[in-house]
């Protein structure tokens, strides 16, 4: 019969963004642990609230499986002297594993003939098991920011004050610091703050519940959900959707519950951004809207606990609120009296990077670029785009920005309206900060798309012209995020334009800040967007198409995406593997190819005017597609010669004795080779 496992951590409140993350390594972590134990199990799961994290593992068996365990020692050269006595070499490893010399067996392997010894390892219980890795788990949970506390020498995200800790009913003992564990666990801090028994992980949950605990995140998510868009319905309004803010509300609370307070009229005066923004950040509120969008004067908060007299709650949570709003609207009106543009000679005292100078030095590279593009692609917002970039990071040295960073573009765009900008300039001010993340809103006008792209790519170029290169989770300045950013923007508008000539416009803009060698930093930069498109491009698209078409080029993202996509689809027709393993035979055989014309005078085999005549036919009508970029079209054309190519490999050898002959048939194999090598590098697709 199988067993259960139920560990539960209790401490003081850790913060929100911690628990989802010490939940997924906590789950990691044991199922790492299973494996090496060799306890098999059904299924792991992992619950969390600010005040505990709860791990249960059901179908454990009772006792370890036994094991015949195999150890492989040093070769048998370095084992045994010439006269057979056996080396400190072969003593020592005997010794390792409590056997004799002569139980040693010589085993061949790849390398050669090693010593080795098997041994019968008997299972051990699993609650001794359990004993020894529950204490790695609890110290072993990774945190952002841990603490010690007393004069303890132990760490956590927050002090520890109880760990239950369950095989089969039973207490696994064990101590972190001065917590032993035990059977028992603690209700909600403030509705039942007392200590509870608990047998089992059904009777767990039963218990917390009644103490008033939602330990299960999905369903706590699920309560709020349904809370606080009960309560904007109330109001006439609909939830401001906020994901982001939902998954945070959910590790705030324990018991949660939605009350609705009201917004000072006063304060709707100030743009509806600044008041989410507000809200959100800093009250955890969500937002009411109308229909169309317009913000209502109501905020809905989430307490963490069942008020006896919401009104009481909601007068305080009103009262906090006022104090926020105030402070919004006095900057909102002291900044208003200040034009937009005056306030960009300020940027020269604010210093972007140390290396690359102040945010008005970054300003001037980005706007000469933005207008470059906006030339290349769409000289009528040119004038635009070169107003927005010169204005769109004065919003910095703004008092609002000042105190509510997270508006920088939003109050730019406010003021530049105030001011009289066209409208189109403010919009593209607020548009280059577009995408904030992955998968987020993308700029809808050109002039914004320009700006943003401009500002980005100076950024990044910036940042490894003075090798301030990401490596492995840091990248303190996001370039990935910039990186991510630029390409879904050309994707999402379809822009052709040279990626390397764009780095190369940057990078000139650059050139007195520069620290490496131009060509070092350039290659760097393309790598660093190849690697990104492909992690991007690997969400629906198999990792060899994206290859296969990687290979041939990336410098028109576009074409790129055309290319991948017209592949993916192409891998599904029911004759892939046949048409791939054709055009593979000719890649294989050409490989780098030979530069020369064709001449059908030298063909000796009707297989070969035939494939000749074809590979004509399909040329021109795969080109003329190819130029629409429409790919699967070209490719459909390519793989109508399949045929033809299969019929010239049956019928001739490709090296032929003679020279003249062999060369002429390795051009006309290079010639399709290139053909199809316009679209991507079937060497590279499996199958």
């Amino acid at each position: 019969m199988t067993k259960e496992l139920l560990l539960e951590i209790g401490a003081e409140e850790i913060p929100a963004g911690f628990v989802p993350k010490a939940l997924a390594s906590l789950e990691e972590m044991i199922r790492k642990e299973l494996v090496a134990a060799r306890l098999e199990y059904h299924a792991i799961k992992t619950l969390g609230t600010p005040r505990r994290l709860t791990l249960v593992v059901q179908g454990l068996p009772a006792v370890q499986p036994d094991a015949e365990l195999t150890a492989m020692g040093p070769s048998q050269k370095a084992a045994f002297a010439p006269d057979g006595t056996p080396t400190k070499a072969a003593e020592g490893f005997a010794k390792s594993q409590g056997v004799t010399v002569k139980d040693l067996q010589v085993i061949t392997t790849d390398k050669g003939e090693y010593l080795s010894v098997t041994k019968q390892e008997q299972g051990r219980p699993t609650h001794e098991l359990l004993a020894e890795l529950l204490p790695k788990l609890v110290t072993g949970i990774p945190f952002k920011k841990s603490m010690r506390w007393a004069d303890l020498d132990i760490r956590f995200a927050r002090p520890v004050h109880w760990i239950v800790a369950l095989f089969d009913g039973s207490v696994i003992p064990f101590s972190f610091g001065p917590i032993t564990s035990g059977n028992v666990s603690r209700g909600h801090r403030f509705m039942a703050n007392q200590p509870f028994p608990v047998r089992d992980f059904d009777h767990y949950l039963e218990e917390c519940e009644r103490h008033f605990v939602i330990v299960d995140q999905v369903r706590r998510q699920e309560i709020i959900r349904k809370e606080v868009h009960r309560v904007a319905k109330a109001t006439g309004g609909h939830l401001l959707a906020d994901e982001a803010l939902l998954n945070e509300v959910t590790y705030l609370v324990e018991y949660p519950s939605a009350i609705i307070g009201t917004i000072p009229a006063e304060f709707l005066v100030v743009p509806k951004e600044v008041l989410i923004t507000s809200m959100r950040s800093h009250q955890r509120y969500f937002s009411v809207v109308d229909e169309a969008g317009k913000l209502l004067p109501y905020f809905i908060t989430v307490p963490n606990t069942l008020a006896e007299d919401p009104t009481v709650v909601v007068k305080g949570n009103e009262r906090v609120l006022r104090a926020r709003l105030s402070d919004a609207r006095f900057f909102f009106d002291e900044d208003r009296k200040v034009r937009l543009e005056s306030r960009v000679e300020g940027l020269k005292s604010v210093v972007y990077q140390q290396k690359l100078g102040t945010s008005f030095e970054k300003m001037e590279r980005f706007k000469a670029l933005a207008e470059q593009l906006a030339g290349q692609l769409n000289p009528a917002v040119q004038k635009q785009a070169g107003r927005a970039a010169y204005l769109c990071k004065a919003d910095l040295v703004s008092g609002m920005v000042g105190e509510f960073p997270e508006v920088q573009g939003i109050m730019g765009c406010e003021y530049a309206r105030h001011d009289g900008e066209e409208p189109a300039v403010a919009l593209a001010i607020a548009e280059h900060y577009l995408p904030t993340q992955a998968g987020g809103e993308l700029p809808a006008s050109d002039a914004g798309a320009f700006v943003s792209l401009a500002d980005k790519l100076d950024t990044v170029c910036g940042c490894f012209g003075v090798g301030l290169i990401p490596t492995g989770g840091a990248d303190p300045y996001a370039l990935r995020r910039a990186t991510i950013g630029i390409i879904a923007i050309i994707l999402d508008k379809g822009y052709r334009i040279s990626l390397s000539t764009l780095v190369d416009s940057a990078l000139s803009q650059l050139a007195p800040k520069l620290t490496r060698p131009r060509d070092e930093v350039r290659h760097d930069i393309l790598e660093f967007f190849r690697g990104r498109l492909t992690n991007l491009l690997a969400n629906d698209i198999p990792a060899d198409v994206i290859e296969a078409a990687l290979a041939i080029g990336f410098d028109d993202l576009a074409d790129l995406a055309a290319r991948v996509k017209a592949l993916a689809t192409f891998r599904k027709r029911e004759d892939y593997l046949a048409l791939t393993a054709a055009f593979k035979r000719v890649c294989n055989i050409v490989k780098e190819g030979i530069d020369a014309p064709v001449d059908p005078a030298l063909f000796q085999d009707e297989a070969e005017h035939t494939l000749y005549k074809a590979f004509q036919e399909a040329k021109v009508k795969a080109e003329t597609e190819i130029a629409d970029q429409n790919y699967l079209k070209a490719l459909a054309e390519i793989a109508a010669i399949k045929w033809a190519v299969d019929g010239f490999f049956d019928a001739v050898m490709v090296m032929a004795d003679e020279e003249k002959v062999r060369a002429n048939r390795l051009a006309l194999l290079t010639a399709i080779s290139r053909l199809f090598g316009k679209v991507a590098d079937f060497g590279k697709l499996s199958g």
